[in-house]
């Protein structure tokens, strides 16, 4: 009798080593989660803290023992914002490192470069650091989306500021990128559907410094709005030449913007700039306790108060781990899939907005902010969110 037992359990025990053996990423002891992201180009102030956070959630799992009696092993590649390097890094994590997860990736033409190549060999892309459409749409099941898209708050965005704060003459200043052009088909969507002509816009390059003549372009166009298309060094930037003419017009950015380097830019630089935001920050001063817990360990474990990008990355990293703890110990890319899609109403510590995830619905949140730099600080106008 107790030989039959020790049999059962010997197959038992040999049938889950092998099936974690033919799943990807995934053995008796370990969950390889991979991801690329800039640690030392232009969005490295994303990059790094954003990564900093998945890390530091990964690590307290490892250290409460895991998931389902395994830990996860997590491997990052630099892509310094750049396409080319993002393929070489996710081809090595892909085809030499086998993840069984991409998570936070970083950039929209670094993820859209990768995407076909990653779902083709069935790794799902977990909340990229993107909030580019493309991310969760057209739908794959293998791709998810956090929140808010840049696409859904331009059109928040311009709606408003239109219907309420009366602009006519809107124009734009956009890298001319894959991220640009998902931040103006938001706008310029919206301008279709309200019947408002787009009167003039630029195009740059995310590592462009002088912005004089674009400023100038506008300028003589008369705008009363400018929308930027833009992240956080040519923010920066193109405030300061704006700031320089002397010309006070309105601003109007997206979540690559909302950041507390742009916020916290020499001078009051950029006081009176305008982002939409998928998440309202909660500044590392805080008073909840979940969110000072999170802040004091992430502070004595990186040497400083964990940015916005941070923040989300907290958010991503809660909701990957709660769906592989929910997919059992028999884990495979279905049954995390189906996790994830069970998840309904999940609400953070930092009060964003709930998110929920469905069969047909691989974005968590389509709901944005509108906030303002006021005196070093991201200020939200309203804590109601809108749409369009």
């Amino acid at each position: 009798m107790i030989r039959s037992l020790l049999a059962v359990a010997v197959c038992t025990v040999l049938a889950v080593s092998a099936k974690a053996a033919d799943v990807r990423g995934v053995t008796d002891s370990e969950i390889v989660i991979g991801s690329y992201t800039d640690l030392s180009g232009v969005t490295a102030v994303w990059g790094v803290n954003n990564n900093n956070a998945w890390r530091m959630m990964f690590d307290e799992v490892n250290a409460k023992g895991g998931i389902n009696g395994r830990k996860i092993k997590f491997i990052t590649e630099d892509n310094q914002y750049q396409v080319p390097r993002s393929v070489q890094a996710a081809n090595k994590l892909i085809n030499r490192d086998n993840v069984f997860l991409m998570v936070a990736n970083d950039g929209t033409p670094m993820n859209n470069a990768v995407m076909p190549d990653q779902i083709a060999k069935n790794v799902p892309n977990m909340f990229p650091l993107t909030s580019a459409r493309s991310m969760y749409y057209p739908f794959n099941h293998l791709k998810f989306g956090l929140a808010a898209s840049y696409y859904d708050m331009m059109r928040a965005g311009v709606k408003l500021f239109v219907e309420q704060r009366g602009k006519k003459r809107i124009c734009a200043m956009s890298q001319d990128s894959d991220f640009g052009r998902d931040v103006m088909d938001g706008a310029r969507d919206q301008l279709k559907a309200m019947n408002v002509a787009l009167t003039a816009e630029t195009l740059h390059k995310s590592t462009d410094t002088d912005f004089s003549a674009s400023v100038a372009k506008l300028r003589d166009a008369n705008c009363d709005l400018i929308l930027l298309g833009t992240i956080v060094r040519d923010t920066i930037q193109i405030v300061s030449a704006i700031r320089k003419t002397g010309w006070n017009v309105d601003l109007l950015g997206q979540v690559a913007i909302y950041d507390q380097a742009v916020a916290e830019a020499p001078g009051g630089l950029t006081d009176g700039l305008y982002a939409m935001t998928s998440i309202l920050y909660a500044e590392p001063n805080d008073p909840r306790p979940a969110v000072q817990d999170f802040v004091k360990k992430y502070k004595a474990r990186f040497g400083h108060d964990p940015n916005f990008a941070a923040q989300v990355g907290v958010m991503g990293a809660e909701l990957v781990i709660k769906a592989l703890r929910d997919a059992g110990r028999d884990l495979t890319v279905d049954s995390f899939i189906a996790a994830m899609e069970r998840i309904k109403d999940h609400h953070d510590i930092f009060g964003s907005p709930p998110m929920s995830f469905g069969p047909d619905k691989h974005q968590g949140s389509n709901e944005s902010f509108l906030t303002v730099v006021k005196a070093g600080h991201w200020v939200p106008v309203d804590t109601r969110p809108v749409g369009y």
